[in-house]
């Protein structure tokens, strides 16, 4: 029987190569900013067990040893519009990254933030017969966990055991070596559009460098913006990108939904551009310098010079009230955040005990944002920078990088997945998922 998760199999085995070459580098393909960190991976910790469950890749402390970043060009929405030009805009952040790292890297770790991410939660139990767990029976439960049919086109990105419950006592992490008569688990299973990872596959076969790895923008914003006691107790992350704005739900140090509003901080600028006719880079950097969501008295009186090269004095040479220009963001930040309430309230974010919403993400900096969104969901929201790691440049500590400071983090300390454990082939699930991450078999 072909084994339908080969692909993050191999993806795993050429990230233990990384770790024993002591060398990895993370990438966050983003629709505004292409950002790479090069991590050096400390010797004597390599190959350590986590402590949950499974075969693990290995755990490693580690330092930033390079960063580069770039303005990224043939992205859209997260996904890849124009090949050569994301190529172009990959090899760019990745060689400035090697050259600050004065060390060559042939394993890369990505993240993405498009694809239209779904969220499916899957419970299998089996018999075990009174008899101790081992290894083998935890992955036969996680194989008799039933998997719905996400269609043709996507593939599976995440598959993680969430809880193990073991005769009726439940919210075991790891019940390897209890005994019992009944094991059963909760799976939290992201599936995501299958061209989007071929795409990049693509990209980065032709930047001849060696994938090890694919994670969602939502998953490793919420691991990198989130405390551990907002991860513990129950906590949202919305990672407010340029081209998409991803939700992530965490519960007992697990996601167990994520999903994507296909509208971010790009479509604040495109509007800016719209309503004051200047050009997009301009409105950019208006957005950057002025922006803001709450307009007060002093805004009517507050101007800002309007420069152009149109060779039309009149037109070149104007002056808007920063009033105006709140006028022109807040409605779409709005949009946004309401679309983002909504995908919270289907998945049913207001049952959780704590309720907390943290926002990152480059988007996340306009001046006021946490204020507006309070509003909006109606619960604590606070701005959520990327966790403190060593070597990382100044430049790259702001909500911005939430997403390749969590790839590094996953990198280095990875969570089980389903294919982590070798499950017989007899007790694969009864849908074929062949087709699942097929995209490996084809392009490696």
């Amino acid at each position: 029987m072909i084994d339908p998760y080969a692909s993050q199999r191999a993806m795993r085995q050429m990230r233990r190569v990384a770790m024993q070459r002591g060398v990895i580098a993370a990438l966050d393909i983003g629709t505004y900013k292409i950002a790479a960190l090069v991590l050096k991976l400390e010797p004597g910790v390599i190959g350590q067990r986590h402590p949950g469950v499974g075969n693990m890749a290995g755990q490693a402390a580690f330092r930033v040893i390079g960063a580069g970043t770039t303005r990224s060009s043939g992205v859209r929405y997260g996904e890849v519009s124009a090949m050569a030009e994301t190529e172009s805009a990959i090899r760019t952040a990745l060689q400035a990254a090697q050259k600050m790292a004065q060390t060559r890297v042939d394993h890369v770790m990505v993240c993405l933030s498009g694809g239209q991410l779904r969220s499916y939660g899957l419970a299998g139990e089996i018999d075990l017969g009174g008899g101790v767990v081992s290894e083998d029976d935890i992955a036969r439960v996680m194989a008799a966990c039933d998997v719905p049919d996400f269609g043709a086109g996507r593939d599976v990105l995440h598959a993680q055991p969430i809880n193990f419950a073991l005769d009726h006592r439940s919210g075991l992490s790891d019940p390897r070596g209890q005994s019992g008569r009944n094991l059963a688990c909760d799976m939290h299973l992201v599936t995501v559009e299958a061209s989007l990872v071929q795409n990049v596959c693509n990209a980065l076969k032709r930047c001849d460098v060696e994938l090890a790895g694919i994670a969602s923008s939502a998953y490793v914003s919420g691991m990198s913006a989130l405390v551990e006691d907002e991860q513990e107790l129950g906590a949202a992350c919305v990672d407010l990108g340029a081209g998409t704005s991803s939700v992530s739900i965490f519960m007992k140090k697990h996601m167990i939904y994520a999903d994507c509003v296909r509208m971010g901080g790009g479509h604040v600028t495109s509007d800016i551009s719209k309503g004051l006719r200047i050009d997009f880079a301009s409105a950019e950097r208006i957005k950057t310098v002025h922006g803001g969501v709450q307009a007060t008295s002093m805004d009517d009186r507050e101007m800002i010079e309007l420069t152009g090269d149109s060779g039309d004095w009149d037109k070149d040479r104007r002056r808007v009230s920063r009033a105006e220009l709140i006028g022109i963001m807040r409605p779409r930040i709005e949009e946004i955040l309401e679309d983002v309430r909504a995908r919270l309230d289907a998945a049913g974010f207001n049952h959780l005990p704590s309720q907390q919403v943290v926002l990152t993400g480059g988007a996340a900096q306009v001046p006021g944002i946490d204020g507006l969104a309070a509003r909006i969901f109606g619960q604590q929201v606070r701005l959520g920078r990327p966790m403190r790691v060593r070597g990382l440049p100044q430049a790259a500590s702001g909500q911005a990088f939430s997403g390749v400071v969590g790839l590094s983090l996953l990198a280095t300390h990875p969570q089980d997945e389903w294919w982590d454990f070798d499950m017989p082939a007899d007790t694969y699930p009864a849908r074929s998922l062949k087709r699942a991450v097929k995209w490996f078999k084809d392009n490696w």
